[in-house]
């Protein structure tokens, strides 16, 4: 064989194979973004749900207020969480920490309320706490889903060979939402 085809025929075939790798990073590269955004909209959707809790919120505290209007430490520390949670919604890992103590802030005013039964029998409080308890199945689903999302990207940047186009443009592994103590046991939500 003539050296000029034996270099045309190499010259074809690194050229094939880049033009493959190339093919391959782009795609990896944007199979890296779909799952990135898969991410940021299943953040989003956690986020609408907190945001319908933390609507309810205000109207549980006056509900409460009328009648344990003297429970000002557990109505303050509900009021308290809630405007912390709203204040950290930039930030993924200390809303997470902001919900926990709404959650437990929850917990203690739905205590406080079983010791008023004219509070357990008013038609207004029976019906917040089916808002909220449909509410807290919703945020329980969110957070599935976008722990899904996460559970995909993180394997893609993880996994080969994506994982080095990850690297090289920056992707990283993201952080689950994942229950925190009080989180963990059953909200109370019927008495």
């Amino acid at each position: 064989m003539d050296t000029g085809v034996v270099l045309v025929v190499v010259t074809a075939a690194v050229v094939l194979l880049a033009g493959f790798l190339v093919v391959r990073a782009v795609s990896a590269y944007n199979r890296l973004v779909r799952l990135r955004e898969q991410v940021r909209l299943s953040w989003a959707q956690v986020d609408v749900v907190l945001n319908r809790r933390h609507s309810l919120i205000p109207h549980l505290v006056e509900t409460v207020r009328g009648y344990a209007g003297h429970e000002w430490t557990t109505l303050d520390a509900l009021t308290a969480a809630r405007a912390a949670a709203l204040g950290a919604a930039d930030d993924a890992r200390r809303r997470a920490g902001a919900e926990e103590a709404v959650t437990s802030a929850l917990r203690r005013l739905y205590a406080v309320a079983e010791a008023y039964p004219r509070l357990r029998a008013s038609a207004n409080f029976a019906e917040l706490q089916r808002e909220l308890a449909a509410t807290e199945d919703k945020i329980a689903y969110a957070r599935q889903f976008h722990n899904t999302a996460v559970q995909a990207l993180n394997t893609a940047v993880e996994s080969l060979p994506t994982g080095i186009v990850a690297r090289l443009a920056g992707f990283h592994v993201q952080p689950y939402l994942e229950a925190g103590g009080d989180e963990r046991a059953d909200v109370p939500v019927r008495f």
